[in-house]
């Protein structure tokens, strides 16, 4: 990371991907976000907090087995940098999840501090990174709570389908919530329209509702709802390297340079 005039490093961008809802393409968002981060040049890590591990797994990490995982690092004080893998991508790093942490919602409830557990944890590998993307579960439990208190931002993930705003509103409240009692400088920054089906009138009055709701914070860029999208994962591969000359990959390669606000790459 490059160091400012004062010879001082920046700290990161710290961005919880998050929306209570599953199915939205959260974790395809958070993985191929990332990967095209790590494209322009920015050294990023994204922190899977989902016990479901798909972001792990999406990178090419066998989450199964592991010495240490987020379950670790939230339940047992391991360092985070214990924690962390290289990925195929260059610049990009992930902290992956393990079934382990399915039971982690339970286990914090009596641990003292709970809510403060990942702050800590990213704020000691801070300087290491220009981007943490943390991807959520797809809930609002305290998992999720130590997400959005760690995150300086929130990017939210909108499926451009029937009820694409359902639950959203409780999202959004507990957000507020987070704001005010924990992480006074928190803010849904970014929304992103996914999943978008061109064939259909509903996708546009869908896109077209969001932006009248939430004006600029919306990306300029939709996210078709394509097939090599889907298929990506399985092969344990972002889109990027899946199928770099796809619609899904220069859609995802345009939302990167409108978060990082620009196509320069960092120099290193």
């Amino acid at each position: 990371m490059t160091a400012d005039a004062s010879g001082r490093r920046p700290l990161p961008r710290v961005i919880a991907i998050a929306n209570q809802k599953g199915g939205v393409g959260k974790t395809t968002t958070t993985v191929n976000l990332g990967a095209c981060l790590a494209e322009l040049g920015y050294r990023t890590l994204l922190v899977d907090l989902d016990p479901q591990g798909n972001a792990s797994t999406g990178l090419g990490i066998d989450n199964r087995g592991l010495d240490t995982s987020m379950y670790h690092v939230l339940l047992h004080e391991a360092p985070l940098e214990n924690c962390i893998e290289p990925t195929a991508i260059k610049g990009l790093f992930i902290a992956p999840a393990s079934l382990d942490l399915a039971g982690a919602e339970i286990e914090l409830v009596s641990v003292i501090g709970r809510e403060y557990l990942l702050r800590n944890a990213v704020n000691a590998v801070a300087a290491d990174y220009d981007y943490v993307l943390i991807d959520c579960p797809p809930s609002l439990g305290l998992l999720t709570v130590n997400g959005l208190n760690a995150a300086q931002e929130v990017l939210v993930p909108i499926q451009c389908e029937y009820y694409a705003l359902e639950g959203l509103g409780q999202l959004l409240r507990n957000v507020d919530l987070v704001k005010r009692k924990l992480n006074p400088t928190l803010e849904v920054s970014t929304i992103v329209c996914v999943m978008y089906d061109a064939r259909t009138k509903l996708a546009d009055q869908v896109v077209k509702e969001v932006r009248d709701h939430f004006g600029d914070k919306v990306c300029k860029t939709v996210v078709p709802r394509t097939v090599r999208l889907s298929e990506a994962p399985s092969f344990g591969q972002p889109i990027i390297t899946f199928d770099t000359a796809s619609r899904g990959a220069s859609a995802y390669r345009n939302v990167a340079k409108e978060v990082s606000g620009g196509p320069a790459k960092r120099t290193r």
